[in-house]
């Protein structure tokens, strides 16, 4: 049986840990709000943006074509993988990296030299190194700090690379957030994208369109993925700060019942203690 001693020791380095946890959930929670307002005010933005594409679409009835919508053999395959850079967030990055190795496994047939990936986030990083793959690049700071213009660039340079035919397909692997409670893991095809759509008005529209409609889709649709990708990097972001607050929140719930059962298992050592001191007392003085 464990000393008074050792079980006092154990409380207050328990007791240290649930500080710990508690003042880790606290800071999740401010980082939490913070992203989920970045959310909130570029939604309708990028709402409002894809709708008009659709609904541009829509009424043009196919006849449209972008370099951006050319449908080809996959020989060369590329992925942005958004994770984050620090772990004690539960089965976050777990998740991220477990679709990762399913998407290499789909393509590994085209060879390592064929799939590009970037990684934004270490865990993302860590999990294409592990899986025996260099990252293309790595964009560390901007799992930690999220910024459209350098997450434009990325779109930029991947859109580039798919109209000359460097790339024929681009995925990308994030957490969709839906609430503090729900993130959903999701892989989705931003390249090539899909020229066809249900407008939301359900009847036509005459566009009055200068110059045509190839020249605006083409200058809409670079738009339309800027704010894609960085629609990604902001609710992976969140779901990061949202599924570390759940961790350390169910950490500390355990540190709490722990302290529970330690605290009763020190009560009964110590009244056995005492029980014992007074029969050994009660002994002595009969003898």
């Amino acid at each position: 049986m464990s000393s008074l001693k050792e079980i006092k020791s154990r409380i207050q380095s328990v007791r240290s840990t649930r500080k710990i946890t508690s003042a880790m959930k606290m800071i999740s929670s401010v980082k939490l709000q913070k992203a989920e307002k970045s959310i909130q005010h570029l939604l309708p933005y990028e709402n409002r943006l894809g709708q008009i594409m659709k609904d541009f679409l829509s009424n043009l009835d196919g006849n449209v074509t972008s370099g951006y919508a050319e449908v080809r053999e996959v020989k060369r395959v590329a992925v942005v993988v958004f994770s984050s850079n620090s772990s004690l967030c539960g089965a976050f990055n777990a998740n991220v990296i477990k679709k990762l190795n399913q998407f290499i496994d789909k393509y590994k047939h085209l060879g390592h030299k064929n799939i590009e990936i970037y990684a934004v986030g270490k865990k993302g990083k860590d999990g294409s190194n592990k899986a025996g793959f260099v990252p293309f690049h790595s964009y560390e700071e901007l799992a930690d700090v999220p910024d459209f213009r350098a997450m434009s660039e990325i779109t930029d340079m991947l859109m580039k690379k798919f109209l000359n035919k460097e790339i024929d397909k681009v995925k990308i692997i994030y957490h969709h957030f839906k609430s503090k409670g729900s993130q959903v893991l999701t892989q989705d095809v931003i390249l090539p994208v899909q020229l066809n759509g249900k407008g939301s008005n359900g009847y036509k529209t005459d566009f009055l369109i200068e110059p045509d409609a190839d020249t605006l889709i083409n200058e809409l649709i670079p738009n339309v993925l800027r704010k894609t990708l960085y629609r990604a990097l902001l609710a992976s972001n969140a779901s990061e700060h949202a599924a570390r607050m759940l961790a350390m929140q169910s950490a500390t719930d355990n540190a709490s019942d722990l302290i529970n059962d330690l605290t009763l298992q020190y009560n009964k050592t110590r009244q056995q203690a005492i029980t014992a001191e007074l029969l050994d007392i009660v002994g002595g003085t009969m003898r």
